[in-house]
């Protein structure tokens, strides 16, 4: 492969974890709150409702492009129904915020986010003194809120930094300081991000190395301009390195709050030239990727994914590890990835918190994605860059949180799609759900409801 001398320009959606994040602090507000470039996807969508649920209002420009938020002044009153779809973040974070009001609540989601699990939260505010009823602990639970007090509260985040993010934002609405020490905390860069927003909208925050603490006082509405996805972006950077290719993602670079950035690290392990500056990030492959060596990815693990799939391409093994809370998620993705590797015919080791991917030459094979949106895109990327046809078993799965992955896919390297070159990549699949998010043909994925002669392989979700 030859170097790209000439970069390819990203068109990446606002960042999931800033646009959630930013909806309840300006829910919680006391004025109107203005987000700009918020993400629009399912996750999103899903938890904007919720919000609008419990009393908040949400007006979006016509386009989209800016949502107009009108907090609460507090926490929720009043209680009811909060669905949360399969979105994890709602079901981690707006527990604590109505538990700091007053009202009964009932959170359910969808099977998938049943099967999460939210046990530490549940203890959590049960310690703090809230009525928690989760019989199985996790979905669906019910709270009866009357408001919480403060204190201090030992936490253990071992299985996901988002039971400390929900606690955290809810903090400044209890009655007295609270302080957190984390245990065993996973994803940190989320836990910095929350603070960093939290101090935006005018929170007080005291962090120090192994605690925090939160002063009551609520929140003040604020003005916000979302970056970026840097999860999202993994796939394109990905692609760029694997297919000696350049892109730039305008508008997330050096001071993003955002944790997966360091992802462009790896990328420069395995061989790639990296520039990021503060309008934006450019990875350039240079025609090989390197492997034969270990990296933990424990704080970028939404990323790790995006490295496996393409690993193979790499001229020596890869060990992935620190990704044990990774077979949390939306699915156990340790375990998904390999077995999808493998069915590409790619020789994989697997241990409880480790990956290692041995190189190898992909064969034509069929991805399950089991409903998840992290696995359709990662093993996107290995089709485009190996040019093997892959079939996924549910395309439209990236609509939690990138509706068009496959248009821009396809729109960055479309001599890289069915037909551009001899052999070249086709992932291709229907879902029989609504609004199925790829264009046809882009990046070789037929995301395709309800049309006739299109090769699927479609299965239900977890």
């Amino acid at each position: 492969m030859h170097a790209d001398p000439f970069p390819r320009t990203a068109r990446i959606p606002g960042s999931k974890s800033i646009t959630n994040r930013a909806l309840l602090l300006a829910a919680a507000a006391d004025g109107t709150s203005t987000l700009r470039a918020p993400l629009v996807s399912e996750d999103t969508l899903a938890f904007r409702k919720a919000l609008t649920d419990l009393g908040a209002t949400v007006r979006a420009a016509s386009d989209e492009s800016r949502w107009t938020v009108t907090g609460l002044g507090g926490a929720p009153r009043g209680g009811g129904p909060v669905w949360c779809a399969d979105a994890g973040t709602a079901a981690r974070f707006l527990p604590p915020f109505t538990a700091a009001g007053r009202g009964t609540y009932r959170f359910d989601g969808s099977a998938q986010l049943r099967a999460r699990p939210l046990r530490p939260l549940v203890d959590a505010l049960d310690r703090l003194g809230a009525r928690v009823r989760a019989d199985g602990g996790g979905l669906p639970l019910e709270i009866t809120a009357t408001g919480l007090d403060g204190g201090g509260l030992d936490l253990d985040s071992s299985l996901s930094s988002q039971y400390l993010s929900g606690l955290l934002m809810a903090a400044p609405l209890l009655r007295t300081p609270l302080t957190l020490r984390p245990e065993g905390l996973v994803s940190r860069p989320y836990v910095e991000m929350t603070l960093a927003l939290m101090r935006r909208f005018g929170a007080g925050v005291d962090a120090y190395a192994d605690r925090v603490t939160i002063r009551p006082g609520g929140y003040r509405p604020t003005a916000l301009d979302i970056e970026p996805d840097a999860s999202t972006a993994s796939y394109f950077l990905a692609a760029a390195a694997a297919c000696g290719r350049a892109v730039t993602v305008p508008g997330l670079g050096a001071g993003s709050l955002q944790g997966d950035l360091r992802f462009v690290d790896v990328l420069a392990k395995a061989g790639a030239r990296v520039s990021v500056t503060a309008e934006g990030t450019t990875v350039a492959g240079t025609g090989r990727l390197r492997g034969g060596f270990d990296v933990d990815m424990g704080d970028i693990s939404d990323t790790f994914m995006t490295f496996a799939a393409i690993a193979p391409l790499a001229d020596a093994p890869v060990t992935i590890h620190g990704v044990a809370h990774a077979r949390l998620k939306e699915s156990d993705r340790v375990a998904a990835v390999a077995a999808n590797l493998r069915a590409c015919g790619v020789r994989v080791d697997e241990g409880p918190d480790r990956i290692t991917v041995h190189p190898g030459t992909p064969v034509p094979a069929r991805i399950a994605c089991r409903r998840d949106h992290r696995i359709a895109m990662s093993f996107s990327v290995l089709s485009l860059a190996s040019g093997v046809p892959l079939v996924l078993d549910d395309p439209a799965c990236v609509g939690k949180t990138f509706p068009g992955f496959h248009a821009e896919l396809g729109r960055l390297f479309p001599d890289l799609l069915p037909g551009g070159r001899p052999g070249g990549p086709g992932v291709s699949g229907a879902s029989g759900a609504s609004g199925a998010s790829g264009a046809s043909g882009a990046s070789g994925v037929s995301g395709v409801s309800g049309v006739s002669g299109v090769r699927t392989s479609v299965e239900e979700g977890e």
